[in-house]
């Protein structure tokens, strides 16, 4: 079961007490877009086998959004971060950088 800590209550919560949100970091099309970049923004999302950021939402504790990274073929966790930061923290790059020497990176 995967179990993600979140960053606003500090409750390490299963899965089955969180609301998945897709990928996390996503450029935000709206008006005035083009319709290639809208499409793009609603439908083109990354499903990578290795480390991967997401949102999720704590539905049945605070309610917060917030963000994680982790292993989509082996659940490890790397760490959790509030919604509203930009790029994921250097700290935890690097951390994940650490365990999985041939990560590329983030983007």
């Amino acid at each position: 079961m995967l179990i993600l800590e979140c960053p606003y209550c500090g409750v390490k919560a299963e899965e089955s007490e969180l609301a998945a949100g897709g990928e996390a970091h996503l450029k935000r099309f709206g008006a005035g877009s083009t319709d290639e970049d809208f499409e793009g923004y609603l439908f083109a999302r990354k499903n990578p086998k290795g480390v991967h950021f997401e949102r999720w939402r704590h539905a049945y504790g605070c309610g917060k959004w917030f963000l994680a990274a982790r292993c989509t073929a082996t659940l490890e966790v790397f760490g959790t971060y509030p919604a509203q930061t930009a790029e994921p923290p250097a700290d935890l790059v690097a951390k994940i950088k650490q365990k999985r020497p041939e990560w590329e990176g983030y983007k």
